[in-house]
């Protein structure tokens, strides 16, 4: 009876809005299906030779960026959010919005820069012979260096989830803490530390997840980890099995550090119950102290923006006149064109996801909905062969019904093509269009879109009427975080861009592939300073 009844309600419930959901969920997650499956047709057959040679290696140096990346990203992050949040002291305010910077700088473009500048004969080097100073080389091309350059690249993740946690945090609870006679010291880790810990985790994972899609800088540093792996199987070997092996590894590797993470805090709550939330009043600094927090703070925004902007510009002063062409000036366009309509893909499909959603009716198909967000989760390098699958055979198919019908031969329509790639983008930065749309729709609530619907207004009709002009600063913020995602995108756009398109990041790649880093300059700046503005945007958010 129980069984029968359920049945009668999910008919009754089953709507169109279900299956176009169910179908949005499908198109998400085809890739990660069709990963799955393939691995049922065994590995290549190069796998036995690569597990016994160079797997250990993937896993170990995967595993030590993992692990240095963190641990430098939470030190660099929260001390700057909580110094920021906290303290009076020089240049605070411009310091404020300089240390989220370094993430309008991709973290291959940063491992360029530092190349140039402690490279033997390197800038640093003639800087310093300049004014009689002899100063130790330093080797910064190995596995160390490269954990340091992707922490200062990543860190901005740890510190803008922190300091919107330490902004908004009750004065109330420091005040008791002090009433109490616990220090400054004592309260922040004791109070306020435990209590950051989901907005800090909350970063970390995105920090773990770009150290883990790195391929530029891996490749450019000769570090072999799962990605410049997968590279060299489906390109060097040939042999997609076997990178389809490596792709399922990373997958599991990632599932894994979230459920770990999840396990850890399973029986942990964290919340305020002070009902005040009167902004904390910051604190001055003896003389000494606030030069010394300024030092401190300082410190990530030199490493991971100012020194490698100033060793682009200095670059590009050398190269301009060779790289400022006509041929230049036509990528620059294919890549904006590309980033505006992938940009504008995803927020669509977000949209339709949000709103499927909540004109769904069965809650567990409105469930499956959040496998759709997991995406920026998987590596670029995954999801590129995830959607190379699945199109190929589509198009093998289509190939093979139009030369049955008209007896001509057509080439791949989907795979390497604009579609193909804007498919992968809508995969892989769907997470970041539907957070900030999620979060301005929630605030709409429900109450107008109810009275409209009371009145015999339909779904769509009160949608563009009601919701969409008041979701308009959350499609304005998740176009511009996907804009600069797409910008910034290498592996995956390596993988899928169709031969007769060019994107600025695949060309500063190629320049620094072939040893011309000095001409990888100008595009690097190009990508950069498309990024600074949503950056500062970014800040804005957070202030308010």
């Amino acid at each position: 009876m129980q069984f029968m009844f359920k049945s009668t309600h999910f008919k009754r419930d089953f709507n169109r809005w279900s299956i176009f959901l169910l179908a949005i969920v499908f198109f998400i997650a085809l890739p990660i299906i069709a990963i799955f499956i393939k691995l049922f047709g065994g590995p290549g057959e190069t796998w036995s030779h690569l597990v016994r040679n160079v797997l250990t290696s993937y896993i170990s140096n995967s595993l030590y960026l993992i692990i240095v990346c963190g641990i430098l990203t939470v030190l660099f992050g929260v001390s700057s959010a909580w110094f920021v949040s906290r303290y009076k002291f020089p240049f605070q305010k411009y310091l404020e919005w300089l240390l989220i910077l370094p993430l309008a700088i991709p973290s291959y473009i940063t491992a360029y820069a530092f190349a140039g500048l402690f490279d033997y004969g390197g800038s640093l080097e003639l800087l310093f012979k300049q004014i009689a100073i002899q100063i130790p080389k330093l080797d910064i091309m190995n596995i160390h260096g490269l954990a340091l350059i992707l922490s200062v690249s990543l860190y901005p993740y740890v510190y803008v989830a922190s300091r919107a946690f330490f902004l908004h945090q009750s004065a109330n609870l420091i005040e008791v803490s002090k009433l109490l006679g616990v220090g400054e010291f004592k309260t922040f880790f004791k109070l306020l530390l435990p209590m950051a810990r989901p907005a800090i985790v909350g970063g970390l994972v995105l920090v773990l997840m770009e150290v883990l899609n790195d391929y530029g800088a891996a490749k450019y540093f000769g570090v072999s980890t799962f990605t410049t792996g997968i590279f060299r199987s489906w390109f060097a070997l040939e042999e997609p099995e076997t990178a389809v092996y490596l792709a399922a590894l990373l997958v599991a590797i990632i599932f894994g550090l979230l459920l770990l993470e999840k396990y850890q805090r399973r029986k942990i709550s964290y919340s305020n119950s002070v009902k005040s939330e009167r902004k904390q009043q910051k604190i001055a600094l003896s003389n000494s102290q606030k030069w010394l927090v300024f030092s401190w703070v300082s410190i990530p925004v030199i490493l991971g923006f100012i020194l490698p902007v100033l060793q682009l510009i200095y670059w590009a002063t050398l190269t301009y006149k060779e790289v400022f062409t006509s041929d230049f000036f036509t990528i620059a366009m294919q890549s904006l064109g590309i980033a505006i309509l992938a940009a504008i893909g995803t927020v669509f499909v977000a949209i339709c996801l949000i709103y499927f959603t909540k004109w769904n009716r069965i809650p567990f198909i409105g469930n499956l909905s959040k496998i759709s967000v997991l995406g920026y989760a998987i590596p670029g390098a995954v999801i590129a062969v995830g959607v190379m699958i699945p199109t190929l055979t589509l198009d093998k198919w289509m190939i093979g019904v139009a030369k049955n019908f008209t007896s001509e031969s057509i080439g791949l329509i989907i795979n390497g093509s604009i579609i193909g790639l804007t498919y992968a983008y809508i995969v892989r930065f769907l997470a970041v269009a539907y957070n900030p749309i999620e979060a301005t729709s929630l605030k709409i609530g429900n109450a107008l879109p109810e009275s409209s619907k009371m009145l015999g207004i339909g779904n769509i009709r009160t949608f563009f009427k009601i919701e969409f002009p008041l979701l308009k600063k959350g499609i304005l913020s998740a176009m511009l975080l996907v804009f600069v995602d797409v910008m910034k995108e290498l592996p995956l756009t390596l993988i899928l861009k169709p031969y007769n398109v060019q994107t600025l990041a695949v060309k500063a790649y190629e320049f620094a592939s072939d040893e011309l880093i000095m001409e990888a300059s100008i595009p690097s700046l190009f990508i950069i300073f498309t990024g600074i503005l949503p950056v500062i945007f970014l800040n804005k958010l957070i202030i308010d």
